[in-house]
């Protein structure tokens, strides 16, 4: 048994409510690309921005037909340990409540009830008109039925439902819209520049209020949205643990730090019962 192991083991038996707030770390061993390295640098060219998908035409021409080769790796990706033991930890009692900064819904799909999807969900799309919502998967057939030519692409995908594809034309993507009122379709995420609804905030403040300590799992809070669970907790005086490879923007105010993989540690210091 590692220290890191040990250490999170004593720190879940001395504050066995939590709130769990949770990052792409959590995500990656199920194959969804995270967004940093282990510096907090990005990885990739950064993601595309809330205005400027609402105002271009050509920028929700690339995003969707970059999607039909994302979706699929987003849609298709499994549970992995880390969301079972979350999910184990849950059903005994020690998580409170779960904030997750990611939109893969694997939380979910592992058996988390207690989820805040702080960022949204990508498997679902919302008309920014109409405010109707449909299947990511409606909306992905659709697409690939409208635009042949670019249905077969096949890229690397990134964390959002896009993809690394560069050099390419999309001047003639037809662009999937709201079948209701024709408004501009986007997945029901917040992206980078939008801002997190009001009453999710609420809701994980109350909960964070409720919490004996916070518990962040594979997140490098870089993004203001995540990291001020940490300014919240410090102020409440919470103890922080911090579980993750790397730095991240919070070090200086955690209790604990465990720069370790997370999900080995969590299997051997939880380990499940059958199955994983």
């Amino acid at each position: 048994m590692t220290s890191a192991t040990r250490m999170l083991q004593q720190f879940v038996h001395q504050h066995p409510q939590l709130l769990v707030l949770t990052g792409a770390g959590v995500s990656t061993p199920s194959g969804i690309p995270d967004y940093r390295d282990q510096h907090g640098n990005w990885k990739r060219p950064q993601p595309v921005q809330h205005q400027h998908f609402m105002a271009e035409h050509d920028i929700r021409q690339r995003y969707w037909a970059r999607s039909l080769a994302g979706w699929p790796t987003i849609r298709d990706a499994q549970p992995g340990i880390a969301h079972k033991t979350l999910a184990a930890l849950e059903q005994q009692g020690n998580i409170i409540q779960l904030v997750t900064q990611n939109v893969d819904r694997l939380h979910q799909r592992a058996g988390s009830r207690r989820v805040i999807d702080l960022h949204g969900r990508s498997d679902h799309v919302r008309c920014m008109d109409c405010q109707t919502r449909y299947l990511r998967e409606r909306v992905h057939q659709h697409s690939a039925e409208c635009n042949p030519d670019f249905s077969n692409l096949k890229a690397p995908a990134a964390p959002d439902g896009d993809a690394d594809l560069a050099e390419l034309d999309f001047s003639g993507f037809q662009v999937p819209h709201c079948p209701r009122c024709y408004g501009i379709l986007k997945p029901d995420v917040v992206f980078f520049g939008d801002h997190v609804p009001r009453s999710r905030v609420e809701r994980a403040q109350q909960a964070l209020q409720r919490a004996d300590a916070l518990l962040v799992i594979g997140s490098s809070l870089m993004v203001y949205s995540g990291f001020r669970f940490c300014k919240w907790a410090q102020q409440l005086n919470k103890p922080i643990c911090a579980l993750s490879l790397g730095q991240t923007r919070a070090d200086d105010l955690l209790s604990l730090k465990l720069n370790a993989e997370v999900s080995s540690t969590l299997q051997h210091a939880f380990p499940l019962k059958g199955p994983a």
